[in-house]
């Protein structure tokens, strides 16, 4: 059953996921590309899925209800493009929604870190979860730090 103020994409599962982190911990989003379940099988990643889903509407459903890693430079990061790919002149405009969102949830801009490919790929299986999605971009991977929530009495 949907809840007040939870996105209706944010499963369950997921939820009790998000919900289940703890600072510092990371989630993937993975894109429809991404070996999200030989990850998980030789690490200690938990997979969990939205097909159908694109990362950037996920994303910001995730974004309002954890707020990422204020202790950290990078609290995001990308896969970075493969040598051929950066010759070729590849962009990734879902990298500039990334950012948008990020900025929009923490109401400043957030550093991103680049990963090379196989480093990102043994980074997602310690991750706490691989959200598998039916992003379709190229290089639309992208992983989350989590933060802490302040009360509110805290905060000031």
């Amino acid at each position: 059953m949907p809840l007040k103020g939870v996105s209706f994409l944010v499963s369950p599962d997921l939820l009790h996921t998000l919900c289940s982190m703890g600072h510092g911990d990371e989630i993937v989003l993975a894109d429809a590309h991404f070996p999200s379940s030989s990850i998980c099988k030789n690490g200690n990643a938990k997979e969990l899925r939205a097909d159908g889903h694109n990362i950037p509407d996920l994303l910001e459903a995730i974004l309002d209800l954890i707020p990422l890693d204020t202790y950290v430079s990078h609290p995001v990061a990308l896969m970075e493009m493969v040598p051929d790919d950066k010759k070729s002149g590849l962009t990734v405009p879902v990298w500039d929604k990334y950012k948008e969102i990020a900025k929009k949830a923490e109401g400043k801009e957030i550093r991103f870190e680049m990963v090379e490919r196989f480093a990102f790929y043994d980074r997602a299986k310690k991750a706490f979860a691989v959200l598998h999605t039916g992003e379709v971009s190229k290089y639309g991977n992208i992983i989350v730090k989590k933060g802490i929530v302040m009360s509110s009495h805290q905060a000031n």
